[in-house]
């Protein structure tokens, strides 16, 4: 397919001794070589680990930062497969653009997300803060053509969505039982307490403020604890889950406090699901023996597969689980970086698609 333009318009991550802010520029679209598609992106989410990739703070990243995109591929490259995806097909950008398929991970059954030589979104290959991006044809997020949600409403379920609904995955509980979701009130978070309770699980919320419990308790949660309020934490939420205990928790704030706080609730042979990242220089600390007298578990939990990602949008095509967004447009990136994570629900950006012939 010829491209009526050969320039696109991107978000470039520019750092300096005071921070970080991204440019709107003007710039080529990419050629694409062989096993290789171009999509133009309509909707991309903005997620916390763009902006902590954009701080620098994680090593080093392509300029193009993003990894919830969807959009409709534009161009085919030589030697992929027409079986495999065509011009028009819609498809997803993910965190995770290609793996080697063939290292301990790779071959360890949903062990992909952990594959040693893998290419991420604005890591190692430029991201969706652009009006196209180039995919490896062989490890591609087709959306089935029978699902009808928006592209909007699917963006933030290819980070933010397969997150917490793979960590519920792992995380042992079944029907009936209390999950606590610690930074409840953020993206992840508020996805995991919409497919929590749409696996028939009773979801404790935690997070810090009265605002942030409402917002929590609107999307589905049982109970909620605001930490702001609360001494004790351990007792109260057993107090509230009626002595049963919490049979897994979701450490998804990124601090060593939230850690520590999952670990002091959870009840017998309960789960620890490790999400959120801590900055390097914050560590947990724990004894033991809490692990050997009541048979605590800890998991780390990473994203998700493609057949995840297909699986957690199920949930939404049903209308179990809804994306809360704040729409915006590439233009206003800039603006979101300075205030991010100060709204509820989850930014995505909506490209002006144009006509390619």
């Amino acid at each position: 397919m010829v491209l009526k333009s050969s320039t696109m318009k991107a978000a470039l991550v520019v750092r300096s001794s005071t921070g970080f802010k991204f440019r709107i520029s003007s710039i080529a679209i990419p050629p694409i070589g062989p096993l290789e598609i171009l999509v133009q992106l309509s909707a991309t989410g903005v997620c916390g680990t763009d902006m902590a990739l954009a701080s620098g703070e994680v090593g080093p990243t392509c300029q193009i930062l993003g990894h919830e995109g969807i959009g409709r591929v534009v161009q085919v490259g030589q030697g992929v497969p027409a079986s495999d995806v065509q011009v028009n097909d819609r498809v997803g950008i993910a965190w995770l653009r290609d793996i080697c398929g063939k290292c301990a991970y790779c071959l360890h059954p949903g062990g992909e997300t952990r594959c040693a030589e893998q290419l991420n979104s604005g890591r190692k290959i430029d991201g969706t803060f652009a009006e196209y991006a180039v995919v490896p044809a062989r490890y591609l997020v087709r959306i089935p053509d029978h699902v009808k949600t928006s592209d909007e409403m699917l963006a933030p379920i290819l980070c933010g969505g397969v997150t917490a609904y793979k960590a519920l995955r792992v995380c042992g509980a079944s029907g009936g039982q209390w999950v606590a979701v610690l930074g409840a009130a953020g993206g992840v978070g508020a996805f995991a307490i919409q497919y929590a309770r749409a696996m028939g699980l009773r979801v404790l919320a935690i997070d810090a403020g009265e605002a942030k419990g409402k917002y929590c308790l609107e999307l589905g949660a049982e109970k909620y604890i605001d930490v702001v309020d609360t001494t004790d934490l351990a007792a109260q939420a057993a107090k509230l889950t009626g002595g049963r205990g919490i049979s897994a928790a979701l450490a998804i704030a990124g601090s060593a406090k939230g850690y520590q706080a999952a670990l002091e609730i959870l009840g017998p042979f309960g789960t620890l699901v490790c999400v959120g990242i801590p900055p390097p220089h914050e560590l947990v600390s724990f004894h033991p023996l809490l692990f050997i007298d009541k048979g605590i578990k800890i998991v780390g939990s990473a994203v998700g597969t493609r057949e995840d990602i297909l699986d957690a949008i199920e949930f939404v095509e049903r209308g179990l689980v809804k994306s809360n967004i704040v729409r915006a447009t590439l233009l206003d990136l800039p603006k979101i970086a300075k205030e991010f994570g100060k709204a509820n629900g989850k930014y995505v950006i909506k490209y002006n698609v144009r006509g390619t012939l």
